[in-house]
Order: C-alpha cells, then structure tokens, then sequence
C-alpha cells in the first residue's frame, strides 16, 4: 500500500512540475462529474450483487446481472435491475417476493463486484483492473504503471459506460474513474 502511495505521489508531482496538469474543467463539468462519483452506484450489466432475505436463506444467494439486465431469482423470476440503485432493487425485489408465501418479505441488495475499468495505450501495464469507490484519473495511471515516456501529459480520453465516443478529460485528481470507465493515454506530439 504505502509503495502503491508513493507512486500516486510521484506521478502526481511529475506532472504538475512539468506543467502538465492540463486543461481545467468548467464549472458545470466538475459538478456533473461530482454528482456521478457520488451519487449511488447504479446495477448494471456484468455487475455482482448480494440478496439477503431475511428468514429465508434459500432465496438468498450472490447474483450476477446479464447482459441484458436482468436477474432471475426463485420465486420472484426475472427482474429487470440495469439502472437501479440497490435501493429501488430492494423494493422490486420486496414487491415479487410477496405472496401467499411471504407475507413481510426484508430484502437487503449489496453490490459486491463492480464492473472494472479498462487503461489502455501509452501506460506502464495496459489492461483490466477492478474498480475501487475514490478512483481518479491520477490513481488509475499509477495502478496501471504511471505514463509511458511517449505519453501524452496533459490529457486523457474517457469512454464512459453507456457512451458511443471517447471525451478528452486533463490528467487531474478531479476527474473520477467510474466503473465500467475506458482510459485510453494517448501519445504525445513532441
């Protein structure tokens, strides 16, 4: 841990002496991309959640959502859960769970397994990598072996999920990796 912070830490002091922090962001884009770090997490697909129901340990078990967005539970069947905070989920889940058979029915969803995030192009080590809650763009480089010397260090492009084209964001701790997140580093132009 404390070397993986000390790399962070280089990287970062790296590009700031070299000027590099890059473009700043407007107002209105710092503000949507605060609001999406922090607002709740969303199910999607490829996502791994937990249901707990309580009193009823087979109908409790860990999930994986499709594809196509859906899970499918004994006696509750499919439920479409793409979009849905653990919380909405809780209450579709409560809602087809409550029959003859459960009266009451106290239904707890936790995600378990987030979708990773991918870096790729002019890093140490391009690749997958799990999502961790607090990830930065400046944290991502690092886990992913910081910039090459070719790299570009001003600027990354960003596909979020959901999105059809990649947007160029500064390498700046203010900007949030979500998961799900394409970092691609291009190469710099000497």
């Amino acid at each position: 841990m404390a070397r993986f912070l000390v790399c962070v830490l280089a990287l970062a002091v790296a590009l700031q002496l070299a000027g590099c922090a890059g473009t700043s962001l407007s107002e209105s884009e710092q503000q949507a991309m605060a609001q999406a770090a922090t607002s709740a997490p969303r199910v999607h697909p490829g996502d791994k959640i937990r249901v707990l129901v309580y009193g009823e340990d087979k109908l409790s078990g860990d999930y994986e959502i499709s594809q196509s967005g859906e899970i499918s539970l004994p006696l509750a069947g499919t439920v479409e859960a793409k979009g849905l905070t653990p919380a909405e989920l809780e209450q579709t889940l409560a809602k087809k769970f409550r029959s003859e058979y459960l009266k009451n029915p106290k239904v707890t969803v936790t995600i378990t397994t987030l979708q990773p995030y991918y870096v790729v192009g002019e890093v140490g080590h391009p690749g997958e990598f799990p999502y961790r809650s607090g990830l930065n763009v400046l944290t991502a480089l690092a886990i992913a072996g910081g910039p090459t010397y070719r790299a570009s260090r001003s600027t990354v492009k960003i596909q979020r999920r959901g999105e059809a084209a990649m947007t160029e964001y500064p390498i700046s701790s203010s900007v949030p990796v979500l998961p799900g997140d394409v970092i691609s580093v291009p190469e710099r132009y000497f």
